[in-house]
């Protein structure tokens, strides 16, 4: 058993083992405590495998560079625009990168 010592914002240290290590899943306020993990693997759910079987056809591949192209790779506001439109095109970004981010997680990439 190997304990750790966390330090809060210049608050006392407490001693930590590992069974007591809290998880960012903890329940309460110990999860806001928590150090995520950046190497735990998250298990891809049947959607993230659904949206990776579809985009992972070829016609998949084509619609998701055209989606890509159409909405990543074009500003999401332009000076002279109201600043609403921004933040519709970000809205329309968020969908492209919702399907890039369960396509990955479908391939255990953590790029």
């Amino acid at each position: 058993m190997v304990d750790m010592i966390h330090s809060y914002g210049g608050q006392k240290k407490m001693k930590v083992t590992n069974e007591q290590q809290k998880n960012i899943n903890s329940p309460g306020w110990e999860g806001l405590d928590a150090t995520p993990n950046p190497h735990q693997k998250i298990e891809p759910t049947d959607l993230d495998k659904l949206y990776q079987r579809v985009f992972s056809s070829q016609d998949g591949k084509k619609l998701l560079i055209h989606l890509k192209d159409t909405y990543l790779d074009t500003p999401t506001w332009t000076p002279g625009y109201d600043n609403s439109f921004g933040y519709y095109r970000d809205g329309q970004n968020t969908i492209i990168r919702e399907i890039i981010t369960r396509i990955r997680r479908a391939n255990y990439d953590r790029k």
